[in-house]
């Protein structure tokens, strides 16, 4: 399983390319994120900070990068252009931002890559994780990151179990992949491009590209009272 089977790195973020190869497990970019903005990061530069923004770090946002009257941006981080942060958004370290996506009110994110015109409008937690170009999270969907035994998170694949020696890792999303409304994604979660996971349920494993995951309800009508 190689990382261009859910994404390809954007030109917006080309100065990292020789950071994340495409013929990689996606998962082992996660390891790279700090030492990419380690790199590429002596020169930040930030635009005029609204009063309201804390902002502590190397961080570098793009001059047409909108922000809000309040959030925290905490580095290194890097926020490409036309992406818009909205009001509460808790950046938080080793993150990297493409174009024109939108990280979204009271929502966090820390060690992660997000491609082109990635969304994450709304009460969103993106930890540990990498979303490829034009992924989609609806509001309240969760990028769970860490294992309730607190040992290495593994991948489930098709064709066995594969050993990340990662602690934390939370999901992969292919382009254009969907996360319904208040959808939680288990640690080690890998969705293919256009695929798509239904509002209020957990999932985790390897949804395949173009493929939708939904909870089949069984309803019992039961005669109301007078």
């Amino acid at each position: 399983m190689k990382a261009s089977d859910f994404f390809a790195l954007p030109n917006s973020l080309a100065v990292f390319r020789s950071f994340f190869p495409a013929d990689t497990a996606p998962w082992e970019w996660l390891k790279q994120i700090g030492p990419a903005l380690d790199v590429h990061l002596h020169a930040p530069r930030t635009p005029k900070i609204p009063a309201g923004i804390h902002v502590e770090g190397r961080v570098h946002i793009d001059p047409s990068v909108t922000l809000p009257g309040h959030a925290t941006i905490i580095g290194p981080a890097w926020i490409g252009a036309g992406t818009e942060v909205r009001p509460g958004a808790f950046i938080r370290g080793n993150v990297i931002v493409g174009e024109g996506c939108i990280l979204g009110n009271a929502s966090e994110f820390k060690n992660c890559l997000l491609m082109d015109e990635v969304q994450a409008p709304h009460f969103n937690y993106v930890g540990d994780s990498i979303l490829g170009n034009r992924a989609h999270l609806g509001a309240g969907a969760i990028c769970s990151n860490y294992r309730l035994d607190h040992k290495d998170v593994p991948v489930h694949l098709p064709s066995g179990t594969v050993d990340t020696g990662l602690r934390k890792f939370g999901a992969i999303l292919g382009d254009e992949a969907e996360v319904g409304c208040n959808a939680v994604l288990n640690p080690g979660t890998l969705l293919g491009p256009r695929s798509l996971v239904m509002p209020a349920m957990s999932f985790g494993g390897v949804l395949a590209a173009g493929t939708i995951a939904r909870v089949r309800h069984q309803v019992t009508l039961v005669p109301r009272r007078a």
